[in-house]
């Protein structure tokens, strides 16, 4: 199944007065190289999913995001799987959890672009039938450019994932959004990610996003998406939903 990166740096795009900020992150695969401001929060209730080869693979659970330092995002993500299969009974259970810092060392101020690391950990699933039971561990790079009503964010990285039957594997993205008014965000997605299983195949998807800013606190977030690569096997579709609470 597709990593989808739920962080909630992404959550930058309040339009205050006549300042405007990009919105990046959820609810695309691609991340973004902006992290929560200082000494406040992020906090996604999410759900998530994808259908290829019969089977149904879900997710839901809360991405926690919190800026502990300028320019530094912490993030734990806990989720909760579910599996219905072709063939056989449905499995759910606890996932595995994320653990995530992201550092912004680049910005459009000082250099044209916003660039940012975002190591992140996937710790083994406390469920038997359900996540991997082994750790990941992934190290992409992103980068960003806003311009008027406009942003482009994308990257990519590899994920060291050795256990059973996974194997390594890379994925990179790239996500082009409009502010269409104050309080609506439109973008568009390209995503690629090689084969993360032995005998797998790698897959490439393309998908449309959107936010809503309620308030300055509350937000929803949407995406579907679609594979135009081994789709039948690895992505028919998929989609994103969550509300955001910002603080």
């Amino acid at each position: 199944m597709l990593r989808r990166t739920a962080r909630l740096s992404l959550c930058g795009v309040l339009w205050l007065a006549t300042i405007t900020r990009a919105l990046a992150g959820p609810p695309y695969l691609t991340d973004d190289p902006e992290p929560t401001d200082y000494r406040h929060f992020e906090i996604y209730a999410f759900s998530q999913g994808m259908t290829a080869q019969g089977d149904t693979n879900g997710q839901s659970g809360i991405d926690f995001n919190y800026g502990g330092a300028p320019n530094l995002q912490l993030t734990a993500t806990v989720p909760l799987d579910d599996d219905f299969p072709a063939f056989g009974s449905a499995e759910a259970g606890l996932g595995n959890v994320e653990l995530a810092a992201k550092y912004r060392f680049l910005t459009q101020q000082n250099f044209g672009l916003d660039v940012a690391v975002f190591p992140r950990v996937f710790l083994p699933s406390a469920s038997a039938n359900i996540g991997d039971q082994h750790a990941s561990f992934l190290l992409p790079i992103w980068l960003e450019k806003d311009w008027g009503k406009w942003s482009a964010f994308g990257g990519g990285g590899c994920e060291l994932n050795r256990g059973g039957d996974s194997q390594n594997f890379c994925q990179a993205g790239l996500v082009v959004t409009n502010q269409v008014r104050s309080d609506l965000q439109l973008g568009v997605e390209i995503f690629h990610q090689t084969a993360d299983t032995i005998g797998g195949l790698d897959t490439t998807s393309v998908g449309t996003g959107v936010r809503y800013d309620l308030n300055d606190h509350f937000h929803l977030l949407g995406y579907v998406g679609r594979g135009i690569e081994n789709a039948d096997a690895t992505d028919r579709l998929n989609w994103y939903t969550s509300v955001l609470f910002t603080f």
